[in-house]
């Protein structure tokens, strides 16, 4: 693995002395068009300074060098992420990046914008003006990279910024949020033949230690016997057997308590009902991100001291082929007794975690339940990749979360739990079967929420449907061509809302 995170820390300016940005590769100031004029996010004193510092007008700069940017005929759009460099006989280079209209959408992108223009460069980069959150996640994230290979890890660029361009207490908040969410696209690319489920859970272990009020256990074993959704998946591969770790906040008077369910599925194979076409099986490594995000949600929840009790169940296990491999038509009986058809075994992620709903429900009196998966093709199939599929009874609730998701990054869209769909899941041998494709109602994002809600029972329930967002398909703004980390952002920032 080679990584390295970019710093981003405050550097105070002199106090006797006018700034120098000598010491800088480049400052970077940021700009947004009114009513055709371009005003930079600067107050009066700091663009004299600026422009003192530099011997050079700050308008007269960029007005050269957008124009060298865009062609003589061309006007300044100043669309979000619009950026363009205006190097300097001597000092640093100016990069002026537009933060569009400054809505959140707008501010990510100016933010990863931003920070792939420096990704790779060992430079000093000096942010000028008012930073918000969002442009910080963004410039960060876009910084995140992965490899496997021996050559020596790639260099980051080093952001700086002075002392009030931020609100502090945020700032800390979010530098939480993104390095657990860093955290979790590590876990997510590390390749399966080293991400075994034990592995996983001693690498949670690993990220939980010395943190207080947080505590992991593993059962594995004989300790899952009544797990029969787990044991039937994760019982294709004798080698790696599965586990199911169990992360708990504690926090002194925490009045709320909230479950996390997390697909942990460290590689997908299909199991006997094999992956097609075979080249599907490439991205599978990434099947497992639900696992990952609940963990990183709970760390940052421990981590921020947030005052809600929080519980993750990482359902852990590699579906494979092999002759302990189930077969469809096995049934198979669930934790608190519920039997179970087996039609397709590439629809191991909803057997697994069957197990760890209806365990959270009978034994852990959650007041929310959430699961978060990798589930279903179909929810990218109506969503696209940007957007998850969140299923729920609770409009009030799901109202919540949307909101918080839209301006967190990781939106979320309310989709409907049909109950005319549910004869779907009629089985003649069990009590139900699991791909409820019986009759062919499609919608089989919906019928597999249909599926969960059987394990649930009277809970305050979500089910987060990522497969579209888990994974991105190129390297672009502020993902990196394979997992995402998706939902840590949201799914942190609503504890604290609790």
């Amino acid at each position: 693995m080679n990584r390295s995170i970019p710093s981003l820390t405050s550097l105070k300016p002199s106090k006797n002395a006018a700034r120098s940005f000598s010491t800088f590769d480049a400052v970077a100031i940021g700009y947004r068009k009114d009513s055709k004029k371009i005003n930079f996010l600067l107050s009066k004193n700091e663009i004299s300074e600026i422009e003192r510092s530099l011997s050079i007008g700050i308008g007269e700069l960029f007005d050269l060098h957008s124009k060298e940017a865009r062609g003589s005929n061309e006007s300044v759009d100043a669309k979000a992420g619009e950026l363009f460099i205006a190097p300097l006989a001597k000092g640093p280079s100016i990069a002026f990046y537009s933060i569009g209209s400054a809505s959140v959408p707008d501010l990510r992108k100016a933010g990863s914008s931003l920070g792939r223009r420096f990704k790779g460069k060992d430079q000093r980069v000096h942010l000028i003006g008012r930073l918000e959150n969002a442009f910080i996640e963004a410039l960060i994230l876009s910084n995140y990279s992965w490899s496997e290979k021996s050559a020596p890890a790639p260099t980051n660029p080093r952001f700086t910024f002075d002392d009030g361009a931020i609100n502090q207490k945020e700032f800390d908040s979010t530098m939480v949020i993104i390095a657990s969410l860093w955290r979790a696209r590590d876990l997510i690319h590390t390749t399966s033949n080293i991400k075994s489920p034990a592995w996983v859970a001693q690498e949670v272990k690993k990220m939980a230690k010395g943190i207080a009020q947080l505590k992991v256990e593993v059962r594995a074993g004989r300790e899952l016997a009544e797990f029969g959704g787990l044991r039937a998946v994760g019982g294709s591969s004798t080698v790696h057997p599965p586990r199911l770790a169990q992360m708990s906040y504690t926090p002194r008077g925490a009045k709320r308590h909230v479950v996390l369910v997390g697909k942990g599925i460290t590689f997908d194979t299909g199991g006997v009902s094999l992956k097609r076409p075979y080249e599907m099986m490439v991205a599978m490594k990434t099947d497992m991100s639900g696992a990952a995000v609940v963990s990183a949600v709970t760390i940052a929840a421990a981590k921020l001291k947030i005052p809600v009790k929080v519980t993750a169940l990482l359902m852990l296990a590699e579906n494979t082929i092999s002759a302990t491999a189930q077969r469809p038509s096995d049934v198979i009986k669930h934790y608190g007794g519920t039997t179970v058809e087996v039609i397709n075994t590439d629809a191991e992620g909803r057997l697994v975690l069957a197990d760890g709903l209806a365990f959270a429900d009978l034994h852990l009196d959650p007041d929310f339940l959430i699961d978060v998966a990798t589930l279903t093709g179909a929810a990218s199939l109506g969503l696209g990749k940007q957007y998850a599929a969140m299923y729920t009874r609770d409009n009030r609730l799901a109202k919540n979360l949307h909101e918080i998701s839209l301006w967190a990054g990781d939106p979320l869209w309310q989709m409907p739990l049909i109950d005319d769909y549910a004869i779907a899941l009629k089985s003649e041998v069990a009590d139900f079967n699991h791909t409820a494709d019986k009759p062919k109602f499609g919608a089989g994002s919906v019928t597999a929420a249909l599926f969960l809600e059987k394990f649930v029972g009277k809970r305050k329930w979500v089910h987060l449907d990522i497969a579209g967002p888990a994974r991105s398909e190129v390297d672009a703004g502020e993902f990196v061509k394979g997992g995402t980390g998706f939902g840590v952002r949201t799914l942190t920032r609503w504890l604290a809302t609790l």
